[in-house]
């Protein structure tokens, strides 16, 4: 567990829910426990997709895959144990935030990963394997498969620091966009980077024939979504005060022009 959750990575989705904290107007402490369980569901679904019957990943942040360290069996427990213990960790330790709320954000972390999230992009994911598949499904995979987990990590954030109503749902709009840019963004650097640069095996999209926003739409109109994606996150920021969004700002400037 340690070996993955401590490997390194971007943090992004934490660093994201302790902003929506702050944009909302809340203290950031009080998402931390939420911040680090999105972490510990992340680094779950790193651990379970590298494994042989899923991607077959030799690389993960540097290092070799959590199967490869230790062997399958106790990668799948590895990342079951992360998963429990994220939920363990947000119900024992949020505090100074009514209990309505915190139970809100557990409902919607577990949505974002279960069979209408995560789980389900990962489903047609496989499914599709080897098949000619649209940009609509392509969207489907990653919006469920990549998004819906980013999404949730800001909506949580947000709902633990006191956000409702339209402000959640101008939140959840932004972060849906940044989601898939994330992946839209991961597939660009799959056919331009280094197996070294990247810190995981690159080109193995490409060789394996999956579909890809590159494959699909080429090289510079993936870019050009890309770019679309970030106006779009940027103009649902437009409505909150600019010096407490700015890190969402940067954030998804950030992730638009990462190079691993």
């Amino acid at each position: 567990m340690r070996y993955s959750l401590l490997a390194g990575g971007k943090r992004v989705r934490p660093i994201l829910c302790l902003a929506a904290c702050e944009l909302v107007g809340g203290d950031e402490v009080t998402a931390i426990p939420m911040a680090c369980a999105v972490e510990m569901i992340h680094t779950m679904s790193l651990i379970h997709d590298d494994l042989p019957c899923m991607d077959n990943d030799d690389l993960r942040r540097g290092k070799l895959t959590n199967h490869k360290a230790f062997g399958e069996e106790t990668a799948v427990l590895a990342g079951d144990a992360l998963l429990s213990l994220a939920f363990e960790h947000v119900a024992a330790k949020t505090t100074n935030v009514e209990p309505q709320r915190v139970i809100r954000a557990i409902a919607e972390l577990g949505s974002a990963i279960g069979s209408e999230g995560l789980v389900a992009g990962q489903m047609v994911d496989i499914l599709s394997a080897g098949k000619e598949v649209s940009l609509d499904e392509l969207e489907y995979i990653h919006v469920n498969k990549t998004s819906k987990l980013l999404e949730a990590a800001v909506v949580c954030g947000a709902i633990v620091g006191g956000g409702d109503g339209i402000v959640v749902e101008r939140l959840r709009k932004y972060a849906r966009c940044i989601g898939l840019l994330f992946q839209v963004v991961d597939d660009i650097l799959d056919v331009t980077k280094s197996s070294k640069e990247l810190g995981k095996t690159a080109g193995k999209d490409l060789a394996s024939h999956k579909a890809t926003y590159p494959r699909l739409m080429g090289l510079g109109k993936a870019k050009e979504f890309a770019r679309q994606l970030v106006g779009n996150a940027v103009e649902e920021l437009r409505h909150f005060d600019a010096l407490r969004a700015a890190p969402l700002y940067h954030l998804a400037g950030y992730i638009a022009s990462r190079q691993n």
